[in-house]
């Protein structure tokens, strides 16, 4: 199953996306960042690889982001930084790598399981 962007587009007031533990493929779509009432994205536990897409950094309601468990890669983007609503992120278990922001939310956010 890959993770289609179309079924994202249907609504600018989706709350929530929780579609975890349902071996979804792919990438994750860059226009998940046009869903600016979205409040929790959680897509852990599947097989999503590529990148995390800077655009999540637009869900300026964004409280939980659990991307846990995938095979996502490179860094995790500076944009998630300016979220002042962000409580829970979780990107373990996966293959990212540089720095890690610890501005924003992301300085009270623990580092350690």
């Amino acid at each position: 199953m890959t993770l289609p962007f179309c079924c994202f587009l249907l609504t600018d007031h989706l709350f929530r996306q929780e579609l975890y533990k349902n071996n979804i493929q792919g990438s994750i779509p860059a226009e998940l960042g046009n869903l600016k009432s979205l409040i929790s994205l959680d897509l852990y536990n599947n097989n999503i690889s590529g990148t995390i897409p800077p655009s999540l950094g637009n869900l300026k309601s964004l409280v939980f982001l659990r991307l846990n468990d995938n095979n996502l890669s490179g860094p995790i983007p500076r944009a998630l930084s300016s979220i002042s609503t962000l409580k829970v992120v979780d990107v373990s278990d996966n293959n990212l790598c540089g720095p890690i922001p610890i501005t924003g939310p992301f300085e009270h956010i623990p580092l350690s399981k």
